[in-house]
């Protein structure tokens, strides 16, 4: 894939903004931070993030356009902010209980409503990594729609945890509904976006498929942290904690073990090459 030239100098940083993740990021920190007592906290250093994220862009990107994701970082912040700022002891309560569901909704209606008008909002940073006659490929788009489908599903399961934890269980810091599902979807979002575009350059012969166990590391890296925190702080039976530590270990140890038994570029058979690239 070649990059376009002349776009932004070089360097991690650039490469860092060329990131749709990297934008999402003040949703994460707010979505998982956010509860009683942690409101101004939250919302205080998402908007800081989303201001600092829009500075660096337009200076590394002078030509470039606002994308969606940085616009509405920067106004949803800041409005959340004012509201929290103006409100009534109240208002203000309800906010610590619910934004971080408003805030995992309005991802969701970015995500998909993006993908209604057919301009996912990952296509808007993917331009800046590939050369114009890409742009409209059919690999291009594809990789864009299921991605930021993916994380607009992934929102999605977190604002229903969070609900769930808020409105059925009245515990806004109840450790699977606010911590556990929310953080595991949004690994599972990450992993995905990291993944899945190889697969698709692969099936287009430009390189080799990615191994399964690149989706599945993270995963079961969070699954023994996950049965350790749920046995230290009682959140569910001593078994189910016990069980997926176990489970974590066995996983952790069968993807090693494949990954010891299967050579750089072995495993799959060899795909012709194509002129058509990504």
């Amino acid at each position: 894939m070649k990059a376009v030239a002349g776009t932004a100098p070089g360097g991690r940083l650039a490469a860092a903004l060329e990131s749709p993740i990297v934008a999402m990021s003040p949703w994460i920190i707010f979505s998982v931070l956010v509860g009683p007592g942690r409101f101004e906290l939250a919302v205080g250093l998402a908007l800081a993030v989303s201001v600092a994220l829009l500075i660096a862009a337009r200076m590394l990107y002078r030509g470039t356009s606002l994308k969606i994701l940085e616009v509405s970082d920067v106004v949803f912040f800041a409005v959340l902010t004012a509201v929290g700022a103006a409100s009534s002891p109240g208002t203000h309560t309800w906010l610590e209980t619910y934004a971080g569901e408003i805030s995992n909704l309005a991802l969701v209606v970015i995500a998909f409503g993006s993908m209604a008008v057919r301009v996912p909002f990952t296509v808007q940073y993917g331009r800046e990594r590939v050369s114009p006659e890409y742009w409209r490929s059919r690999e291009f788009l594809r990789i864009n729609y299921v991605i930021t489908g993916v994380w607009g599903t992934a929102f999605l399961v977190a604002a229903v945890a969070g609900g769930f934890g808020d409105l059925v269980l009245h515990n806004a810091d109840n450790l699977w509904t606010a911590w556990i599902i929310q953080i595991g979807a949004i690994v599972t979002a990450l992993s995905f976006t990291e993944w899945y575009p190889q697969v698709v350059r692969s099936r287009n012969g430009t390189g080799e498929p990615p191994p399964v166990r690149n989706l599945l590391i993270p995963l079961a890296g969070l699954i023994i942290p996950v049965g350790v925190v749920s046995l230290i702080f009682d959140a569910a039976a001593s078994w189910f904690g016990v069980g997926l530590i176990f489970i974590g270990i066995i996983l952790a140890r069968a993807i090693n073990k494949d990954a010891e038994m299967t050579p750089p570029g072995a495993g799959h058979p060899r795909r012709r090459r194509s002129n058509r690239r990504l």
